[in-house]
């Protein structure tokens, strides 16, 4: 499975907008973009939102086999 900062940049790249268009489409700065992309950066919830409703990707959460 792909990381969060690989899939936001796999998504943003098949949409054909830049780093900067993201950043302020989603109303967040670039190198915050940049760091997420990188693997480099640890976003809130509220960011990661903003950032994935943009592209049209959704969050989602599963409970963990404990077994």
């Amino acid at each position: 499975m792909d990381s969060i900062g690989k899939q936001i940049k796999t998504r943003r790249k098949c949409l054909k907008i830049t780093q900067r268009q993201l950043a302020d489409l989603s109303g967040i700065g670039i190198n915050t973009l940049t760091k997420i992309e990188r693997d480099e950066a640890n976003p809130s919830l509220r960011i990661l939102e903003k950032v994935l409703d943009t592209l049209g990707l959704v969050l989602t959460t599963a409970v963990k086999n404990i077994e």
